[in-house]
C-alpha cells in the first residue's frame, strides 16, 4: 500500500502521522531551494495555514464539530485546501534545512494532523451524504471518462476566480442532477489530490472503498444476482432458473450503462493523480460483484438436466456477454480486475459449448423419434411443427450462431442413407457457411424421419400426402422466417419441387382410378349401352374416391389449392365432355337421371369441399356446398 500512497504524480512527500517518521523527499529537495522562502515567510505561511486549520478543528470547536467545510463555503474550502498545500512545501523546505527538530516544523507537523483528519472526515461525508448525486446513473451520463478526468478541479481554482461561477458555466449544457454531480466529484478529486499529496493516500483510500464497494454490492443485490453454486442452480425446476436468467440478462444491461460504468468514471476522476491508486479502488471496488454477474452464466451453461429450449436463454446470455464485451474490456482493462474479463470470457466458452451440446441433442431427439402413431388425414406431425418452431427461433439468433458454430465440423453423411443426398459426391456443403449446412441438416435429418413414419400408412396414397404436407410446412416456416436468409432461394426452390412431386404421386396413387374410368375419348360415339356403362363406371369409381379422400387433410391453403386444381382440370375436364356428348345417348330423362348422377358443376363442388378434413385437427369439415350436392352421393358400401 505504502508504494500505491507514495506514487501520485504530484511533488512525493512525506508522512508525518501517528508515529510516521519524517522523511525527506529527493525530488522535493531540488525542487523547492531555501533561497526561494525567507524566515518571514515561512512563518507567515505557518500562521496564515495555522489560522483556517485550527478554525476548523472539529476536537477544539464546538462549530467544526457540526459544520460541514465544503458545504458551508466554498470559497474556504478551497482556501482551507491551498493552505495545506503551501504548508506541505514548507514541510519539505525545513526538512531539507535538516532542520527535524525545528519547533517550526513541530508546528506544521501538527497542524498538518490535524488538518488530514479534517479532511478525511469531509471526504467521508460528502461520499455518504452524496449517494443520490454520485449514484452510477447519475455520474455515467457524463459524457466519457476522459471528460470526466479533463474537468478542472476546485483545487485548480485560485483566489482571482470563483468556483461556484466556474461550474455553473460548465453546467449549462447538463442537467441540473449532473452539474450537482459534476460539483461533489470536484470536491472529492480536490480532497483526494490533497491527501495523497500530504502522504495519507491510506486514510483516503480506505475510507473510499468502504463506502463505494457498498455502492457496488447493493446495486447487484437489487438487480436480483446472488451468489449460487452450481449444485444449487442443477436442483432448481427450469421454471426457477429462467426466471433467474431474465434477471440476469436484465442486470447486465443496467449494470454495464450504468452501475460499473459510473464507478469507473468516478474513480477515474476521484484519482486522476495517480494511476497506481485509481486501479487499486476499482479493482477492490467492483472485482468481486463484477465477477459474480459474469460467473453466472458458466454455471448455467454447466447444468445437465434442461428442456430443449434451454438452448434460446444460453443463446440469450451468450448474446448479453458478446455484445458488452468492448465494454467489459474496457471497463474492467485494469491487470488487476483480469478476472473479471475471464470470468466473463470463460462464460462464453462454456455457452458456446452448451449451445453446441444442445444442438446435438436436438439433432438425437428428432433421430431417437419412436412414435408410430399416423396423423389423420396425412396431416402435420407433432415433430414437424416442434422442430420448425425450433429453428425458426434459432434463425434469429443466426449472427451468434454462426459466431458459435463458424469452427464446429460438418456433420457426418454416413449417419444418413445415401439415397437422401441428391449428390453423394458433391462438396458443395464443404463451401457453405457453417450457419447454412447445419441448419440445413437438422432439417434433412427431420425430412428423413418423416419419410420414415409416412410408410406406416397402409394406403401409400395418403403416405405421399403426409410428406407433401410436412414439406410444405417446412417450406412455409423457412420462407417466412430468417431461414429464408440463411438456406437461400435455391434450397427453398429444390425442395418445392419435391413437394410437387409429392403431390403428383398422391394426385395419381388416390384418384388414377378415376381417370382410369373415363373413356380415352370421350367424343368418340357410343352405343346407349357404352354410354351408361362409362357413366356407371365413372360414379363408382369417383363416389370410392370422394368418401376415400374427404377425411384427408392439407393445411397450407396455396398448397390445397393446387393439388385441387390440378386434379379438377383433368378429371373436370374429361367428364364434362363425357356430359355434354353423351347425356342423351343413355335415354330418356329417367334413364339420365338414373345413370348420370353427376354434373361438371357437381363434380367440381365436390372436389372444392375436400381436404378440410373431418378430423379435429384439421380444418372445418365440410362447406355448406357439399350439403347440397351430398343427396348425389351414395354412403360407401
Amino acid at each position: 500500500m505504502r508504494s500505491l500512497c507514495f506514487s501520485s504524480s504530484r511533488t512525493p512527500s512525506f508522512s508525518i502521522s501517528r508515529g510516521r517518521s519524517v522523511s525527506p523527499s529527493r525530488t522535493s529537495l531540488s525542487s523547492t531551494p531555501r533561497r526561494r522562502f525567507s524566515e518571514s515567510m515561512i512563518e507567515q505561511t505557518i500562521d496564515t495555514a495555522a489560522t483556517i486549520i485550527m478554525k476548523w478543528d472539529a476536537e477544539t470547536s464546538a462549530y467544526a464539530k457540526v459544520t460541514s467545510l465544503f458545504y458551508e463555503s466554498k470559497r474556504e474550502a478551497m482556501q482551507f485546501i491551498k493552505s495545506v498545500n503551501d504548508l506541505q512545501k514548507i514541510m519539505h523546505l525545513l526538512v531539507s534545512e535538516e532542520s527535524g527538530s525545528d519547533l517550526r516544523l513541530v508546528r506544521a507537523q501538527h497542524l498538518m494532523q490535524i488538518a488530514m483528519k479534517r479532511l478525511q472526515k469531509e471526504f467521508y461525508q460528502i461520499l455518504s451524504m452524496n449517494r443520490a448525486h454520485l449514484d452510477p446513473e447519475s455520474v455515467s451520463t457524463r459524457s466519457s471518462r476522459t471528460s470526466a478526468s479533463a474537468r478542472s478541479s476546485l483545487s485548480d481554482f485560485d483566489d482571482d476566480g470563483s468556483p461556484e461561477d466556474e461550474i455553473r458555466a460548465a453546467g449549462d449544457s447538463i442537467s441540473e442532477v449532473e452539474e450537482v454531480s459534476s460539483m461533489v466529484m470536484s470536491d472529492l478529486k480536490s480532497i483526494a489530490d490533497c491527501m495523497i499529496g500530504s502522504g495519507y493516500a491510506k486514510e483516503c483510500i480506505h475510507i473510499y472503498k468502504i463506502i463505494r464497494k457498498s455502492i457496488i454490492d447493493e446495486g447487484i443485490y437489487k438487480l436480483g444476482v446472488e451468489k449460487m453454486s452450481s449444485s444449487q442452480i442443477n436442483k432448481m425446476d427450469w421454471d426457477v432458473l429462467e426466471f433467474k436468467i431474465k434477471n440476469w440478462l436484465e442486470a447486465v444491461r443496467i449494470s454495464m450503462k450504468t452501475l460499473f460504468t459510473g464507478e469507473r468514471i468516478l474513480c477515474d476522476h476521484v484519482f486522476a493523480t495517480s494511476d497506481s491508486i485509481r486501479e487499486s479502488c476499482f479493482a477492490d471496488i467492483s472485482k468481486e460483484g463484477g465477477t459474480l454477474l459474469f460467473g453466472f452464466p458458466e454455471l448455467v451453461a454447466k447444468t445437465k438436466k434442461s428442456p430443449p429450449e434451454k438452448i434460446f436463454r444460453v443463446l440469450d446470455m451468450y448474446t448479453a456477454v458478446s455484445e458488452n464485451w468492448q465494454e467489459i474490456d474496457t471497463i474492467f482493462s485494469f491487470e488487476s480486475t483480469s478476472v473479471v474479463r475471464q470470468a466473463a470470457l470463460n462464460s462464453l466458452i462454456r455457452l458456446s459449448e452448451s449451445v453446441r451440446s444442445l444442438l446435438a441433442d436436438f439433432e438425437s431427439a428428432i433421430q431417437k423419434d419412436s412414435s408410430k402413431a399416423m396423423v389423420p388425414g396425412g396431416g402435420l406431425h407433432a415433430l414437424t411443427m416442434y422442430s420448425m418452431n425450433y429453428l425458426t427461433l434459432l434463425a434469429d439468433y443466426t449472427n451468434i450462431l454462426a459466431d458459435i458454430i463458424s469452427d464446429w465440423p460438418p456433420p457426418a453423411k454416413s449417419s444418413l442413407p445415401e439415397s437422401y443426398f441428391d449428390s453423394p459426391e458433391s462438396d458443395e456443403s464443404q463451401a457453405a457457411p457453417a450457419m447454412s449446412v447445419r441448419i440445413a441438416w437438422l432439417i434433412l435429418v427431420l425430412l428423413c424421419k418423416l419419410d420414415g413414419k409416412a410408410k406406416h400408412y397402409k394406403d401409400v396414397s395418403l403416405s405421399y400426402l403426409f410428406l407433401a404436407n410436412n414439406l410444405q410446412h417446412v417450406i412455409s416456416r423457412v420462407r417466412t422466417s430468417n431461414l429464408r436468409y440463411i438456406l437461400g432461394e435455391e434450397w427453398i426452390t429444390k425442395h418445392e419441387a419435391k413437394v410437387r412431386q409429392f403431390s403428383a404421386n398422391y394426385e395419381r396413387l388416390a384418384w388414377g382410378h378415376v381417370f382410369d374410368s373415363l373413356p380415352v375419348n370421350p367424343t368418340a360415339p357410343m352405343t346407349a349401352g357404352q354410354a351408361k356403362e362409362s357413366f356407371r363406371k365413372f360414379n363408382t369409381s369417383f363416389e370410392d374416391a370422394y368418401w376415400k379422400q374427404r377425411s384427408c387433410i392439407v393445411p397450407d391453403g396455396k398448397l390445397r389449392d393446387e393439388i385441387k386444381v390440378s386434379i379438377g382440370r383433368k378429371l373436370v375436364t374429361a367428364y364434362r365432355e363425357l356430359y355434354n356428348n353423351h347425356k342423351s345417348t343413355v335415354g330418356d330423362e329417367r334413364a339420365a337421371r338414373l345413370f348420370v348422377r353427376f354434373s361438371p358443376e357437381d363434380v367440381g363442388n365436390y372436389l372444392s369441399d375436400l381436404f378440410f378434413g373431418t378430423v379435429s385437427s384439421g380444418g372445418s369439415s365440410s362447406s355448406s356446398s357439399t350439403s347440397s350436392h351430398r343427396r348425389h352421393m351414395r354412403s360407401p358400401r
